[in-house]
């Protein structure tokens, strides 16, 4: 059987192409049509620690590269917030400040508290919670995030589950009262119409990265309450609901020197921890100064926002000394550290 040229050429393309993908799943990543012009149409080499851009769940860090950069170097992204570092809000909550001193705030079950209140950015979360019979407080975890930013409302949450399925994502989005759907694509990333507002997913499901502009970035990642959790804390949680919830690092830009909230007023230069040293659970109080109405409200007796810009000779500008990426070799490097001086 004869082979036309057209079918030919066409089935050589096909071949080359596929090499190509084969090399850039084993080592490499690409840039689209749409990138820089220095990294337009290229295969970029990965680093040795994250070979692959593909979403693995036993791969710790993916390869990336910002194809608007004309620096056009791929780097090593962690997937997991770092709950060891700076701006870090883990397990039921433990939060570590910009000051770096661990401290834990309860809240409440189905309320919402201020995290960050800054004039032109404003941060809540709402605590989901189990209290046992017997127990005269919750245990609480962070289910959901409340972003107001100029004329922006967004959220994020994890919705109830009974069972953890790590092959299901449990994410949902809304943005300015509207649900707002991420293709479930490892790398994908969604803009806002006015670009000031960046959700890139860092894996298929479950983990993400949420940029405000000029402000912070923030990595999201969705985690169950274990069975040997429970059995350890003896949390006796019921049948039908394994309290998925957040772990959540912040990265701050730029942060008046007035900030405010839970985690927020621990980058104020002049701030006193109330935190317990040598305790080995220092609880922080103060649900009545950090209550909010609702996740997307700024009601709170502390709260800053107003959306608008604050003039602040004494702003306490965050320097991007330090980055998002993981590409050092050190496994405790991580997201979100925050060299305050």
């Amino acid at each position: 059987m004869e082979i036309s040229r057209t079918s030919l050429v066409v089935i050589i393309i096909s071949v080359v192409s596929c090499l190509l993908q084969v090399k850039a799943w084993h080592g490499q990543t690409y840039c689209g049509g749409n990138a820089h012009p220095r990294c337009q149409l290229q295969y970029i080499d990965c680093p040795d620690e994250c070979p692959t851009d593909f979403d693995s769940y036993s791969q710790k860090k993916l390869c990336w590269v910002d194809c608007f950069n004309p620096l056009c170097m791929a780097v090593c992204r962690g997937v997991k917030p770092n709950c060891e570092s700076y701006g870090a809000v883990c397990l039921d909550p433990r939060f570590i400040g910009g000051d770096g001193i661990v401290f834990y705030f309860h809240g409440k079950s189905n309320e919402h508290f201020s995290l960050v209140s800054d004039h032109d950015v404003q941060i809540n979360a709402r605590f989901t919670g189990h209290r046992p019979v017997g127990r005269s407080r919750d245990f609480t975890w962070i289910q959901a995030l409340g972003f107001l930013f100029n004329t922006h409302k967004f959220s994020l949450e994890r919705t109830k589950v009974a069972t953890w399925d790590s092959e299901v994502d449990h994410l949902r989005f809304t943005i300015d009262g509207q649900d707002l759907v991420i293709p479930e694509k490892a790398l994908f990333t969604w803009y806002s119409s006015d670009k000031e507002i960046k959700i890139e997913r860092l894996t298929q499901k479950n983990s993400v990265i949420v940029t405000i502009k000029d402000k912070a970035e923030i990595m999201v990642n969705v985690v169950p309450v274990t069975k040997e959790d429970d059995r350890i804390h003896n949390y006796r949680l019921p049948e039908d609901d394994c309290f998925a919830h957040l772990e959540v690092q912040f990265k701050f830009i730029n942060l008046s020197s007035k900030v405010d909230g839970i985690l927020g007023r621990t980058y104020r230069p002049d701030f006193k921890n109330p935190a317990k040293p040598g305790v080995a659970m220092p609880v922080v109080g103060g649900e009545d100064s950090f209550r909010t109405s609702s996740l997307l409200s700024h009601d709170c007796k502390t709260c800053l926002f107003s959306g608008e810009l604050a003039i602040d000779s004494g702003s306490v500008k965050v320097k991007n000394e330090y980055t998002l990426l993981d590409c050092t070799r050190v496994a405790s490097s991580g997201y979100g550290i925050v060299c305050r001086k």
